[in-house]
């Protein structure tokens, strides 16, 4: 297990946050991570699913980070499946 940091933002928010993922961590813990910092302080919760772009990607919810070959400093955006 190797430790990524990216550089992250929710949609609809201004912050670009840098966040420490796990190559292991699935698309959906990765938006739980980047979520966290973002839902409830600057944004409304939904009862939506939230997806990961990457690279012009939209990647599937069980996707692992090393997986999608995301790297060190990469951008991801999370945003609402609406």
């Amino acid at each position: 297990m190797a430790i990524v940091p990216l550089s992250a933002a929710f949609r609809g928010d201004f912050v670009v946050l840098a966040v420490v993922v796990e190559d292991t961590d699935t698309m959906d813990v990765v938006a739980q991570k980047v979520a966290h910092h973002v839902i409830g302080r600057r944004l409304p919760a939904k009862k939506a699913p939230m997806k990961v772009k990457h690279s012009e990607r939209i990647l599937a919810s069980e996707m692992t980070v090393a997986a999608a070959n995301i790297q060190p400093s990469d951008f991801v955006e999370i945003f609402y499946d609406e």
